[in-house]
């Protein structure tokens, strides 16, 4: 599926790793102010697939669709979409009042391009696994800025995380969100459960706030986020989710959550990079360092039992 091809205003069927999808309104302009096409979107997910999958794997995927692009209409969909094709796999997991709900699980290349048909643009995973759902694979703190500041500002709580947990001992990486601002992950991959990161992320975002008051705040209380950066603890949790990385994100341009070095995010905290990516640097950098997300898949670490350093 090369970027040319993918345009065009009839149905096309494709063949993908054996499964036969039905593709169509691939000239529909979902991203009106870069006059980015459906085409380009599943474009980008089949260039991007091998990269991504790993990231998805076995986790239940709550699916955000734009079926008039992102200017319009948008929707949460958690429940599996009603005649997804019979391939497409599925996880059954309980919640207390929802009751229980059939998530997406897109293991595969078929799948992924299933989802982009249906202007699924961005793809939210949970952090654990749907065979375990008690267990995060990783914490997780959202940087979101508070106009007037910028990612520029959260780079440099970014470096700030990372400094506490390199005191832990503990490895963190990187991504934009996609927006506004900045996530960092905290491998875990062991048997540490949500009952402890959440407790532990809302502490170490507390410390930040209580260590500079001007430039972090850790509740989501608007009139305190003037010109700070929420860090964002909140989403250590089983009910929610993460945009994934390498999803696209629906702003005014095609922007892509996209894995940073901390040598990039030390240059946006000198205000050298805003760190904004579009499909055609996301797919360069890909070829050029490989996966930078991919030790979070793997990494094993656990969290000490002090609390964080003040």
């Amino acid at each position: 599926m090369a970027g040319a091809e993918a345009k065009g205003n009839t149905r096309r069927e494709v063949e993908v790793d054996g499964r036969t999808l039905s593709l169509s309104n691939l000239d529909k302009v979902l991203w009106p102010k870069s006059k980015t096409v459906k085409g380009e979107a599943i474009d980008y997910y089949a260039r991007v697939a091998d990269t991504l999958l790993p990231h998805l794997a076995g986790r239940p995927l709550t699916l955000v669709r734009f079926p008039d692009g992102v200017d319009g209409f948008r929707f949460y969909e958690k429940r599996a979409p009603k005649g997804a094709p019979d391939w497409v796999r599925t996880a059954r997991v309980g919640f207390d009042r929802a009751g229980e709900i059939d998530f997406v699980v897109c293991d595969d290349k078929p799948t992924l391009i299933w989802l982009a048909q249906l202007a699924a643009l961005e793809l939210h995973p949970s952090l654990s696994k749907a065979r375990n759902m008690e267990v995060p694979t990783s914490m997780v703190f959202d940087l979101d800025p508070g106009p007037p500041a910028s990612i520029r500002e959260c780079c440099v709580v970014g470096l700030r995380v990372r400094e506490l947990f390199d005191q832990l001992g503990l490895e963190t990486f990187a991504k934009s969100s996609g927006s506004k601002g900045l996530q960092v992950y905290v491998p875990l991959n062991g048997r540490t459960k949500y009952e402890r990161t959440k407790p532990y992320a809302q502490a170490v975002a507390q410390a930040l706030e209580q260590a500079e008051p001007d430039l972090v705040v850790s509740r989501m209380t608007k009139k305190l986020r003037v010109g700070k950066v929420l860090v964002d603890w909140s989403q250590n949790t089983r009910s929610k989710t993460t945009v994934s990385v390498y999803s696209l994100r629906a702003r005014e341009r095609p922007t892509i959550s996209t894995p940073v070095t901390w040598d990039e995010v030390e240059a946006g905290a000198e205000g050298k990079t805003d760190l904004r990516f579009e499909a055609s640097d996301v797919l360069a950098r890909i070829s050029e360092h490989g996966d930078l997300f991919a030790p979070v898949l793997e990494l094993r670490q656990s969290l000490p039992r002090r609390r964080p350093p003040g």
